[in-house]
């Protein structure tokens, strides 16, 4: 099955494996099982993907979310203000967070090997069980290359650093969190030719929150390039979405995005309309692949989507069945 995954070519295979996850994950996720149970579905009643329920994504600060008896090689947390309560995901196969990451990067940028990797994640670094410095970790190491990095607080070397290799027409991979972003390009205009700006969201209360135009417009600006790209992933899913530009994602062949009707969370959305972001990951294998998350976004025909916002806390209606 797991092999199956990742070797999905066309809907009909997406399907075939999702239904497939389904039937394994209702029957070894405790969890998930519960709440499939509360809202009365049954892999019985389930024939396509869009009838498949998705497990809100609070359940991940309050339970273990597990679809498998083995234990967790890994435990990553999603990072919260003081006093906040943190997701869990607890990863008991940590090859299939790898196999993922390796294959959705390669799947839109090529070969890591040909990139210098610079990360600007100050805010991941000050904390353990990031999922994203993982994965930024291993695509530095893979990357096979000296100028490859990580950087805190010391900006002054990283402007001297993407400067310096623009010059040299090295293939650049400059990945941060936005607030870190802004700080760099405030210290340093930049016009840069041969450097991938690809920002991971978060601005963490330690700036003002931009809508993602206004952001977009201004690291544009301040790189000095065409486009901004983005990482879409969180810390409950194994998979990733990205973004080359305008804020358009899209997602690996074993990944897919739908909306819900924020007004009734079972009812999927037709093309086009805002809606609840409903995540099926089906490298998430051992965990629940189908997960209902926080954002608020559309999805296109051609399967694209678009992030525009989150739930506030007061309003999700959408997930008011944390009753389990």
């Amino acid at each position: 099955m797991q092999k199956d995954i990742f070797n999905i070519q066309n809907a009909q295979d997406f399907s075939k494996v999702a239904l497939a996850v389904f039937k394994h994950q209702f029957q070894n996720n405790r969890v998930y099982r519960s709440f499939c149970d509360l809202i009365n579905v049954h892999p019985s009643d389930v024939q396509k993907v869009t009838e498949i329920p998705f497990l809100p994504i609070q359940f991940f600060k309050s339970r273990k979310v597990v679809a498998s008896k083995d234990e967790a090689q890994e435990v990553f947390t999603s990072s919260g203000t003081t006093g906040t309560v943190t997701s869990k995901h607890f990863v008991t196969d940590i090859n299939l967070y790898k196999e993922s990451y390796r294959k959705g990067f390669h799947h839109f940028y090529g070969n890591i090997e040909e990139y210098t990797v610079l990360a600007l994640l100050p805010n991941y670094l000050e904390r353990k069980g990031s999922s994203l410095v993982y994965m930024v970790d291993e695509f530095i190491k893979k990357s096979n290359n000296v100028e490859s990095g990580f950087y805190l607080d010391n900006l002054e070397e990283l402007t001297q650093k993407l400067i310096a290799l623009d010059k040299k027409r090295r293939k650049v991979l400059l990945i941060g969190v936005s607030f870190a972003l802004l700080d760099l390009i405030e210290k340093q205009q930049f016009n840069l030719k041969n450097t991938t700006v690809m920002e991971t969201g978060g601005m963490k209360g330690r700036r003002k929150e931009l809508v993602r135009e206004e952001l977009h417009t201004i690291l544009r600006e301040g790189f000095g390039v065409a486009e901004i790209h983005s990482e879409y992933g969180m810390t409950e899913l194994l998979s990733q979405g990205y973004s080359k530009g305008k804020g358009i994602f899209k997602t690996p062949p074993w990944m897919q995005v739908l909306t819900r009707d924020t007004e009734d969370a079972l009812t999927i959305n037709s093309f086009g309309k805002n809606g609840g972001i409903n995540v099926i990951d089906l490298a998430n294998y051992n965990s629940c692949s189908f997960i209902a998350t926080q954002d608020l976004g559309k999805v296109h025909k051609d399967g694209t989507f678009e992030i525009i916002g989150r739930f506030d806390n007061s309003d999700i209606r959408g997930c008011n069945l944390m009753v389990l």
